[in-house]
């Protein structure tokens, strides 16, 4: 998952998704489980598989030089991860929750054996391309408000589900990853979530489920002044 310029999310529910990836009809498929804290691959590792996430929540990181923490993406169902950079794996990868992905050879993105799998996968690429852009510009436009409320859009959009008094969305994720995904310090989160909690923009049932009660009201938040 990126940031990406804000779709339309209306409040029954998440926005229509494309062709279901998991279609139990398609070839037979190679399942891994990934436990919470467990890492599925690390940054440097040999790249000989791509993984389709089925259920749970993966986050992608680096360490940079100064030996801080960038959260590059996350996994959630649906996406493919695992691209790799040559023949190596240029992130670190490991489960936030107990995850499922489908196990898919590196081959598969050189050679057609087969068409519907390398022509998904070929797709999934240029997407991840794409939404990488989109990510990186916002993040240089954008003010801390801006990106968390971006960021919740997203979330709600991918997982959003319909309740009485609004958009339920599980946030997976720690504040500190949201902060290290985002460019901002976790502190600064924190205070952004409080703030969108007092405007009447969401309400926190716990750290990690929120709603979004007033959808219009974040969309304008996640739009530059």
């Amino acid at each position: 998952m990126y940031l990406k310029p804000c779709s339309e999310i209306s409040e029954a529910g998440r926005a229509a998704d494309p062709a279901d990836p998991f279609d139990e009809t398609g070839p037979r498929r190679m399942l891994q489980r990934v436990g919470e804290g467990r890492h599925l691959f690390m940054e440097g590792d040999e790249a000989h598989h791509v993984y389709e996430v089925q259920s749970g929540m993966l986050r992608l990181s680096r360490v940079l030089e100064n030996g801080r923490r960038q959260v590059v993406a996350f996994g959630l169902p649906g996406d493919v991860i695992g691209f790799p950079e040559g023949d190596f794996h240029h992130t670190d990868c490991d489960a936030i929750s107990d995850a499922v992905v489908s196990v898919h050879r590196k081959s598969a993105l050189e050679v057609c054996v087969d068409p519907a799998l390398h022509q998904r996968l070929t797709k999934a690429a240029l997407r991840e391309i794409c939404a990488m852009q989109d990510h990186f510009m916002m993040l240089s436009s954008k003010s801390a408000a801006e990106k968390v409320a971006a960021f919740l859009l997203s979330l709600a959009e991918r997982i959003g589900e319909p309740s009485a008094r609004g958009l339920r969305i599980n946030i997976g994720m720690r504040r500190v990853d949201i902060a290290d995904f985002l460019g901002l310090t976790t502190e600064t989160v924190c205070r952004t979530f409080t703030q969108f909690r007092v405007d009447g923009l969401i309400v926190l049932e716990t750290a990690h489920l929120a709603i979004i009660t007033d959808l219009a009201g974040l969309r304008a938040r996640a739009e530059p002044e």
